[in-house]
Parts: structure tokens; sequence; C-alpha cells
């Protein structure tokens, strides 16, 4: 791959006839990446790279460049002798704006947006992470230690099903979980910590593969601290929430270095305490070894444990034996934790080539019990679960990234190499007795899971249109010991994936962009699925086709549309619950993104996010084809406002309509409308005083709903029908904070 890229390099640079030269963009003594360079003189433009650094072409002394980022004050530099052989650009921050977008200037526009959205109304839990994400809706459904269930673009994603996640190029999907195929806990990241939200819809990205099937997310935490901070959160519930980011290095130009401390305890609304808690820590180091490499370093650990009250039915709420906040049975509950070790090294190698690598281990433990249809299958035990495993994780990222100047257009050559090792021992699925005796297992053994990957990518850019065609391949090793089998049985299979993609991109002016990506994609799954006999398909496709555009009709207005397409082959679902296969055949799903961003003012910011989504399965006759718990429409946004006297806070919504909760559709999950508020003041530079209202308007709604058969102690037959978890109630916070 390498020796391919280098290949391509020395072709492109024997045809190239542009003068260039290099510069750094750094900001308080940090290089800057992303940063947009535009020689006004003759149209050529740049982006800095990870290190800050960049190339631009058709160049000489007398130009005038033009420097800029979204939350950096714009410059602009007339270039020397003097500059050219020493070209570093110091950006000074400022408030995002809306008006300093310019469509043609960013890497990813719709990424830049969200970017907008996350400084101007900053996240306040590990719960609104995701919420980020235009038309990404979540629910939790177990005391608050479970994973978030997900939906996004008509799937219901589960756990991670469907929708990449990584965090600092370190992947949070967990492959053949105990609980389920992409489960994805990212309750280790720190809010605080985030600086940057990437994220793209539908499997159109060469760089991305396993679990990209809706879409990716990717969250890149800082590199730094402006300053060091504590904060208290207290509130109903018996919640409390401390925090603290300590700077242990003032920013300097060679290294820097931050600590981040998370702990959280809260009983929950529910008449049964959770008796939640989670410890969050981690450590970052980042080094710069000279002027072409840097060094960085993130040790991050974190455990939870909670108790749960299940999902309920709707039967016993209505006739008065429980309420909303009861439980059938309140022993249910787990314990989780996760440890992470993750190395990142950026360099410039031999012909201007920038390549970014990252090493990872992550030790994970996960420990769930659950009971879901209470004494349906066990009339004198009750009905709970164990889910239980113990994961070792290891793999590896490497990039490769080479821009060439032609005459009359550029090249930006990608390429990467990917390798993921999986060791999951003790995978359990058993029936147990009020989380302590174990009555029988249903599945126990060993996954030893591998998957390489390897990518190109080619970004043509002509000017105003830029063409973009990349290739993925994808390798699967699957080996499965099962530790019930009275003889040694291991299972092994492998698999391939090839993955083309091809993207276009028009700037019709600075004010309104068209895109038009296709891809393929698959379906991620369990190795207990792939290495079940009566699966033909293990990775199968997925067709995808998006068209829309992001227009900007006025300076405080931007406006996107997407139309979208998805065909799959089939989604075999593994249900860790049960332990069994269901093969869903054929689907396809269809639908309109629209999105509006619009700044007020200087001080107040309007953001809002709508998806109509029709999802499908073709193998089922009309009327009997609904894809249970699908979103068909969905909408979220906000009002925020900041710094204005002192203040900033925000009043955000989220609306998903009745979807189907079968395939006929004639047992619908009740949609909900939730409003949450927050408000914060600075007496000063160092105080901050914050409320948090969640459910300002108290209203009472179902957050995650499951169509179950369920048969409880005292009953003769079992009953199918909705089980609910409730959202959570008028819930008030107040955060006290200090920044030294």
């Amino acid at each position: 791959m390498k020796k391919l890229l280098l290949l391509f390099v020395m072709i492109g640079t024997t045809m190239s006839l542009s003068a260039q030269i290099k510069g750094t963009v750094v900001s308080n003594n940090q290089p800057i990446e992303d940063a947009y360079i535009y020689n006004q003189t003759s149209k050529s433009h740049s982006h800095s790279n990870q290190l800050g650094q960049f190339e631009i072409s058709n160049t000489n002394v007398g130009d005038v460049l033009l420097i800029g980022l979204l939350g950096y004050e714009k410059q602009e530099v007339t270039l020397t002798d003097n500059l050219i052989a020493n070209l570093v650009i110091d950006l000074k921050p400022k408030a995002f704006m809306l008006d300093e977008l310019v469509l043609s200037q960013p890497t990813d526009v719709l990424s830049s947006i969200v970017q907008i959205d996350l400084e101007t109304n900053p996240i306040n839990s590990s719960q609104e992470i995701l919420r980020k994400v235009p038309g990404l809706i979540i629910g939790q459904h177990a005391g608050g230690g479970k994973a978030e269930q997900l939906f996004l673009r008509g799937f219901d994603i589960d756990h991670g099903t469907d929708v990449a996640l990584s965090v600092d190029g370190m992947p949070v999907n967990m492959v053949s979980h105990a609980h389920g195929q992409g489960y994805s806990d990212l309750h280790f990241l720190i809010p605080e910590t985030i600086e940057k939200i990437n994220f793209g819809k539908g499997p159109y990205y060469s760089d991305h593969g396993d679990f990209n099937t809706a879409g990716f997310v990717d969250f890149r935490t800082k590199s730094s601290l402006d300053n060091s901070t504590i904060s208290f959160t207290t509130g109903q519930f018996n919640t409390l929430r401390t925090l603290g980011m300590f700077n242990l290095l003032e920013n300097k130009a060679s290294q820097n270095a931050y600590v981040a401390l998370e702990y959280i305890e809260t009983d929950g609304p529910f008449e049964s305490p959770q008796n939640f808690d989670r410890l969050n820590l981690m450590g970052k180091y980042n080094a710069y070894l000279n002027d072409n490499s840097k060094l960085g370093l993130t040790v991050s650990h974190f455990t939870s444990k909670w108790d749960a009250s299940g999902q309920i039915p709707v039967r016993e709420v209505n006739n008065g034996n429980i309420s909303n906040f009861g439980a059938i049975d309140d022993t249910e509950g787990g314990y989780t934790s996760r440890s992470n070790v993750n190395v990142q090294f950026s360099t410039i190698l031999d012909n201007d080539i920038a390549m970014q690598s990252n090493v990872f281990y992550s030790k994970y433990n996960f420990e769930l019990y659950s009971n879901f249809t209470f004494f349906l299958e066990d009339p004198v035990n009750g009905d709970q679960i164990k889910q239980k495993e113990n994961r070792d994780i290891f793999g590896l990222n490497t990039q490769f990234n080479k821009e060439v100047n032609y005459n009359s257009f550029d090249i930006n050559y990608t390429a990467g190499l990917g390798l993921r090792f999986d060791d999951i021992k003790d995978i359990e699925l058993s029936h147990t007795l009020n989380r302590k005796t174990t009555l029988d297992y249903i599945q126990l053994g060993d996954v030893y899971q591998r998957n390489m990957n390897a990518f190109v990518n080619a970004e043509i850019d002509l000017g105003k249109f830029s063409i973009t065609p990349g290739l993925r391949l994808e390798y699967f090793n699957f080996q499965y010991n099962n530790k019930l089998s009275e003889t040694y049985d291991l299972q092994t299979n492998t698999e391939v994936a090839v993955l083309p993609k091809l993207n276009f991109q028009f700037n019709q002016n600075e004010n309104l962009q068209w895109f038009l990506k296709s891809g393929i994609g698959f379906h991620s799954n369990d190795a207990r699925i792939v290495l079940n006999n009566e699966v033909d398909k293990a990775l199968p496709k997925a067709y995808g086709v998006d068209f829309g555009n992001i227009w900007k009709p006025t300076q405080k207005i931007v406006l996107n549309t997407t139309l979208w397409y998805l065909f799959s082959e089939e989604e075999f679902v593994y249900v860790g619950d049960a332990g069994i296969v269901e093969p869903s055949g054929e689907s396809e799903r269809y639908g309109l993104d629209l999105g509006v961003r619009f700044q007020l003012n200087d001080y107040f910011y309007f953001n809002t996010d709508a998806t109509f989504t029709k999802a499908r399965s073709l193998e089922a006759e009309d009327g009997e084809d609904y894809i249970p718990l699908a979103p068909d429409f969905t909408l979220v946004g906000g009002l925020s406002v900041k710094d204005f006297h002192k203040f900033s806070g925000a009043i955000n919504y989220r609306y998903i309509d009745d979807r189907p909760a079968n395939e006929d559709n004639s047992i619908a999950a009740e949609g909900y409308f939730v409003t949450d508020f927050n408000l914060n003041y600075s007496f000063n530079k160092h105080w901050k005083l914050g409320v948090i209202i969640e459910n300002l308007f108290d209203t009472e709604w179902k957050e995650t709903q499951f169509l179950t058969e369920s048969r409880l102690e005292n009953e003769v037959a079992p009953v199918e029908e909705i089980h609910f978890t409730p959202g959570t109630p008028f819930n008030f916070r107040t955060t006290l904070s200090y920044s030294f």
C-alpha cells in the first residue's frame, strides 16, 4: 500500500509545475488542524494538517494569503522573502459565528456546522454526546449504566449495530458482544474533554468500515486545556457529579499534558433506587519531537455499577398495580469497566507524505442482569438472565496522505491500513436467580475475532468541482470455542468484503454546495452468526446513495437538505438476550434530512434538524413489511444564548413520532416531545453558577419501548404488549464551577 502511494506521488511530482511554499498554523503555541489557506492572488488553496503544516502552490512574493478557521480570527498575510522562508501563522481564538462560514473552505461543512452547535451549546452530560449528531436519537433503558439504544436513518441500531463510533481513532463498538453486536458504551468519554465531532451518514467513506452502514461518528478529545476547572453538580434523586480537569503543563510549543476526573452517583426517579455510580479517569500527554513529528499518549479508566427496574408492561401500569417508575423485577442491573491506552504518532515522511498512526489496547469487563419476560420460561424461579464477558482489544491504524498539485487540478491521495484483534474470554448467557445463583448455561465460550482492512482514496480537486473515488478491503477471521460442548469444539471462518465508494461535490459559489455520495458497505455480524451453518451471506452488502446541498441564503442562515436511499441484502440480528439468530431478509430505507442553522445576532443561535424516513422489508407482503421500531419522523433542535450579559444557556427539544412496534403496525411505540433547559451565569473569569433542567414541562413519556411477550407470576397465560422504560420526569440540578 505504501509503495503504491509513493508511486502515485512520484508520478504526480513529475507532472507538477506549481511553485510551492510551506508554512505552519498555530494558536497559543499549539498547531491548528484544518485551517483554510487561500491565495487571493492565484486562487490556489490548501488546509493545514495534524501538525498545523500546509503547502500551497502557485504562490510568489507579493501574493496575499487569507488564513481562516471557525473559532479564530481571520488573517491576511502579504508574502515577502522572509515570510516565504519562515511562514508561521498565529491565529487568535474568537467566538464561533455562523456568518464566518464559507461553504467552499472547510473539508467537511456539515461537521463544521455541528462544531458551531457544540461551541454554542456545550454538552452537559454523557447522555447528550450523541444527540449532537443531526438525526441521531438515543434512549436509555437500564439504570443509566447500560449503553444507550440508538436510532438513525430508519435503523433501530440497538446499541451500535449500524453506526461506527470511535474516540481518538480507538473503536468504541464491541464486536461479538455478550449483549449484542456492536455494543457501544460511550460513558468512558468525559463530555468536557471533547474538542470536535466528525460524522458522516451512509456507507460512503473509505476510511470507515465495520459498523458504518447508517453512518459513523468520530470524537476527538482536546490536546490541551486553556485552564483548569473544578465543578460540583447536585440535584434531585440524590444526584451528585464532580468534575476536575487539571492542566499539568503550560501550553508550551514542545509539550502539554492534562488529567480529567469525573464521578457521578444517582438513585434516579425510580421507586427502587438505581444505586448508580460511575468513575472516569483520563490523562493525556502530547510531545512535539521536532518540526515534523508529534507523539501523544492517552490513558483512561472507567468503571460503573447500577441497579435497574427494567422494562415494565403497560398492563401493570394501566391496572394500577405499579406506577410508571415501579418495577416487576428490581434485581436487574450490572457492572462494567474499561481501561484504555492509546498512543498516537504523526509525522511528515519523505516526499512530504503526512502519516498518522495510533496503537491502542483496551481491557473491558461487562456483567448485566436482565429479566424481560418475568415468569414466561420458568414459572418457579423467573426468567432472569446474566450476560457476561472479559475482553482484550489490540489494534492499530495507519494513514498516509499526500497532496499533489498539477497544472489545472490537485489530487489529495490517502491510503491506510488497520488491524483489530478481540480476545473475548468466557462470553456467557445464563439463566440466573437473584443475581447470585446460575441455574443453567445457555451459551458459554470464547470468541477470537480479527479484522484487517486497507483503503485508498483520491480527492480530485478541479476547482469548484471535486471527485472522490475510493476503495476499501475488509478481511475478517472468526473463531468460537464452544465450552458447553463435551469435546473440544473450535469453529472458524473467514470473510472478505470489497467496498467501492464514489463521491462528487460541486461548490457553485461560496454560499451553495451540492454533493452526490454513493458507496457499498455491509451489515456487521456477530461471530456466532457467521459461524452458523444456516447463514449464507456472513457480510451482507448495503448499497447507498445521498444527494443534497448546503445553502447559505444569508450570512446568518445555513440550510442543508439531503435525499438518501439505502438497500440492504440482509440484516442478521443476533439476539443476545436469547442466544438466537433472527434473519430479516432484504430491506430498503429512504428519506429526507433537513437542517436549519440561524445566527440571530452575536448572542442568540437557533438550530433544528428534521428527518423523514420510510423503512420497509422487501420480502414481506404489503402491510406486513414494517421494520419494528424504525423511526419515520424525528425533530431535534434548540435556541441557545452565549455571553449575553454574563449569561449563557439553551432550551433544547427532541421529538420522535409514533413508530411501528411490529411488522403490521397494529401496535405502535408511542412518540414523545421533551424539552430540556440549562442556564449559566459567570460572576467573573473564575466562578460560574449553572442550572440544568431535564424535561422542563414534566412530560410523561416512554424513553424506550419493546413489543414483548411476558407472563407475570400470577398470570395463567402470557401476554404480548408494549414493555417500556419511563423517561426522566422534571429533574433539576445546579452546578458551581471554578476555573483557574
